[in-house]
């Protein structure tokens, strides 16, 4: 089996949505009181976002073109270069691995190759936020020697 990591296509969206809906059921599930059951893009927000490409989107598909997990990204630079210095940053958005494809190391190839994209467009570093209540995605990241470099914190009322 030979699975690749690609740009995501306008044939791959209907995928996309299906990876879309396990990311919220993992948030909605960790914190029902923040995330409604419901995808973060509609299939028309998905198209615009895959013709952009200051937000590329990469696919990681197995030998029969299936979409085994998909990473969302934004180049980014800050609003304030008075008082941060003029980086070009590659967030991460999003990397979801399909439940079936767990174990196959799909997060791993779409993490490299988002990081050989931030290389190539001349990054100075890769950004992303994960929730609390994933913690799973925190121990992925931690093995892939991200770092937690600003924290969010919250008091409920």
């Amino acid at each position: 089996m030979s699975d690749s990591v690609r740009r995501a296509e306008e044939r791959d969206i209907p995928a996309i949505m299906e990876l879309l809906k396990q990311v919220c059921k993992v948030h909605h599930d960790g914190r029902p009181d923040l995330f409604r059951l419901a995808t973060k893009y509609t299939e028309d927000e998905l198209s615009t976002i895959l013709e952009n490409d200051d937000t590329p989107v990469f696919v990681c598909t197995d030998s029969d073109g299936r979409v085994l997990g998909h990473g969302f990204c934004v180049l980014q630079r800050p609003g304030n270069t008075r008082l941060l210095t003029d980086i070009l940053t590659l967030y991460i958005d999003d990397i979801c691995v399909d439940e079936a494809a767990r174990g196959r190391h799909v997060g791993t190839m779409i993490y490299e190759h988002i990081l050989d994209f931030a290389r190539s467009c001349g990054c100075y570093n890769v950004t992303l936020n994960v929730w609390s209540c994933n913690p799973g995605a925190m121990k992925f990241y931690e093995r892939l020697g991200l770092v937690p470099y600003k924290v969010s914190m919250e008091k409920v009322l």
